[in-house]
């Protein structure tokens, strides 16, 4: 009886200061080298990583992001100016692997985007991008509106954003209606980026 009292008491000593942990890192120029482990905070128990790849005129701009997450999905969003990939783990360390660089395959979806300008761009999805999505939020005043392409696992995990009043998803081309008018859409993009990527 002693021997399995003595065993358990060290089976809570060991596991009782455990916290689940996973790499963190922000790589700015495409990699993400300087891996880091983080002891995640009470009620992160996912791991994620991500790459988002932004083009600006003839630039292109690659970032790698890891880091703890409260819930996230794997897949991927692209909101004509950025494409972002998502993978997301339930154990410790496990985001060990960078998220693959978003697809340029096109699957044949069609989605309308925003450019800032207007709601009307039509967009060919890619890849795991099987839903097209319009989100919309009020930023300083004014409304908002980002739509694209998205796969249904991340629409799925999207339901509720921050300062984002809604997300919908739909499946048909082109279903995520092109009226709309939109003033800015940079805001609403870091806040479902920011969602997706901690939430």
């Amino acid at each position: 009886m002693d021997l399995h009292i003595s065993v358990f008491l060290l089976s809570v000593l060991f596991t009782a200061g455990h916290s689940f942990s996973c790499y963190e890192c922000m790589g700015l120029t495409g990699s993400c080298s300087d891996q880091k482990i983080k002891s995640c905070p009470s009620g992160f128990s996912k791991c994620m990583s991500s790459t988002t790849v932004t083009n600006v005129g003839e630039i292109s701009f690659k970032v790698k992001l890891k880091d703890c997450a409260p819930d996230c999905a794997s897949g991927s969003m692209n909101i004509g100016l950025g494409k972002m990939s998502f993978l997301c783990c339930n154990t410790d360390l496990c985001n060990v692997r960078d998220a693959p660089d978003p697809s340029t395959v096109a699957n044949g979806k069609k989605c309308y985007y925003c450019d800032g300008q207007s709601c009307s761009n039509p967009l060919s999805c890619s890849g795991s991008e099987d839903r097209c999505f319009t989100a919309t939020g009020i930023f300083e005043g004014l409304s908002k509106v980002v739509k694209g392409c998205v796969s249904k696992s991340v629409c799925d995990a999207s339901a509720s954003v921050g300062d984002v009043q809604g997300v919908s998803c739909c499946s048909g081309n082109l279903c995520n209606s092109a009226n709309g008018v939109t003033q800015s859409f940079l805001f609403l993009c870091c806040s479902l980026l920011s969602f997706i990527l901690l939430h």
